[in-house]
């Protein structure tokens, strides 16, 4: 089976809202299937599958955020627990590619028995990375307040962008440990909000279930809004397919090799063997023989 077809077989997708005429903003995903892709091509543990899973979500609601469809957005962990660091890409087209750099870390459970995200990320800092085309990207770098991912994209929101708002993402795992349910949402306050709407919130988001209790009792992201705003007046504005989807291929990694300069592709052919090269995001392997190489040299040097 070919990489876009196991994409394009994917049923999740994401639902955005407003709220309290338009005094909120809210966003919601189901990302089942794109969370169990990227850890059945990674080979993540359950808790790593866990960490990813949320930061993939939570990433490709935050890319939807982007105006242009040609904007990417970044986000980047770099912990001292064991999983080290993870990468996830999104565009604004509700496509998000991501990658552990310890995909086989493992934790035991926490206090509450529960897969331990923030003990396998660890101490450490979230970087949000926005590619608008401009001629230098805009980076913002935030310590971790817990590594639960759900609370560092909040405070994130609060420290960078000054838009309060919650974040709640959740992956419950199988007892084979295939993922069972992936989703969140985002809501955020719009600096219009009233004060009556913002208690009223508060009140309703200090009572509901977690996310992962709401998907397994077969709650739809539009049902998850209505619960989690109540009788705010929730007024959906779109539905987004979401996947998993990596634009790598032989071409974009033909590139890879022609950077690495005259020299050292002359070294690489002199060694008469299969240059395999690893793409970190999707764990696609691609082999070049002596003869693409000498292809690959022959039409660099003719630039």
């Amino acid at each position: 089976m070919g990489k876009s077809e196991r994409y394009d077989d994917m049923a999740d997708y994401m639902v955005r809202a407003t709220a309290a005429n338009a005094q909120i903003r809210a966003f919601a995903i189901t990302s089942r299937d794109m969370v169990e892709y990227a850890r059945s091509v990674h080979g993540l543990s359950p808790v790593v599958t866990a960490a990813l899973g949320r930061l993939m979500t939570g990433g490709v609601m935050m890319g939807s955020m982007l105006k242009d469809e040609k904007d990417m957005l970044t986000l980047q962990i770099n912990g001292a627990g064991p999983v080290h660091g993870m990468t996830v890409t999104a565009d604004s087209q509700g496509n998000v590619k991501g990658y552990a750099d310890n995909p086989q870390a493992m934790m035991p459970p926490n206090s509450a028995g529960k897969l331990d995200v923030g003990g396998v990320i660890g101490l450490g800092v979230l970087t949000v990375i926005k590619d608008m085309g401009l001629k230098e990207p805009y980076s913002s770098t935030i310590e971790l307040k817990t590594g639960e991912i759900g609370d560092d994209l909040t405070y994130y929101f609060a420290a960078s962008e000054q838009v309060p708002s919650c974040v709640a993402l959740g992956v419950l795992m199988e007892k084979n440990n295939t993922v069972k349910q992936a989703g969140g949402f985002i809501i955020q306050l719009m600096p219009f909000t009233d004060e009556k709407v913002i208690a009223k919130l508060e009140e309703k988001l200090a009572s509901i279930a977690p996310v992962t209790a709401m998907l397994e009792a077969g709650q739809t992201p539009e049902q998850i809004l209505e619960t989690v705003l109540g009788d705010l007046g929730v007024e959906v504005t779109d539905t987004l397919p979401v996947r998993f989807y990596c634009n790598c291929s032989k071409e974009r990694v033909e590139k890879v090799l022609i950077s690495l300069g005259d020299k050292e592709m002359q070294e690489l052919i002199e060694e008469g063997k299969d240059v395999e090269l690893n793409c970190h995001f999707c764990n696609t392997n691609y082999v070049f023989s002596v003869e693409e190489l000498e292809r690959i040299r022959k039409s660099s040097r003719k630039k």
